[in-house]
């Protein structure tokens, strides 16, 4: 199976811009649909990104479309978001997941999870 595990998150100030990663280890992701997932503690999981299995196709939530990117490197088993235009209501843990299935938003599909990276931005 593939192990998930992100980091790149941090402390920045609203306006600014961070790059998170997920690196897979365990197994390649190269034939996995891959997607990025907030949430803060009480609240329901939100989708931020998702990209297919060869990059030919990513769709965004609507707290990312415009300011952040997904992006994947298959030969180094790795999925990046970079978020840009930060704001405070970014504020949650984001976490990688992976699916074997078609591309989608719903959490629920994706079979495997990192533990997640903080981010939080500041006013």
């Amino acid at each position: 199976q593939v192990q998930l595990r992100e980091s790149g998150g941090g402390l920045v100030k609203a306006g600014g811009s961070l790059k998170l990663s997920c690196a897979a280890s365990g197994q390649t992701f190269s034939h996995y649909t891959l997607g990025w997932f907030r949430q803060v503690p009480g609240k329901k999981r939100e989708f931020v990104a998702g990209i297919s299995w060869n990059a030919d196709s990513a769709i965004y939530g609507d707290n990312a479309k415009g300011r952040f990117i997904i992006s994947r490197d298959n030969a180094q088993n790795r999925v990046y978001l970079q978020m840009n235009s930060l704001e405070p209501e970014d504020t949650a843990v984001y976490s990688c997941a992976a699916d074997l299935g078609p591309l989608s938003p719903e959490g629920l599909l994706y079979d495997i999870w990192g533990q997640g990276t903080q981010v939080t931005v500041s006013s």
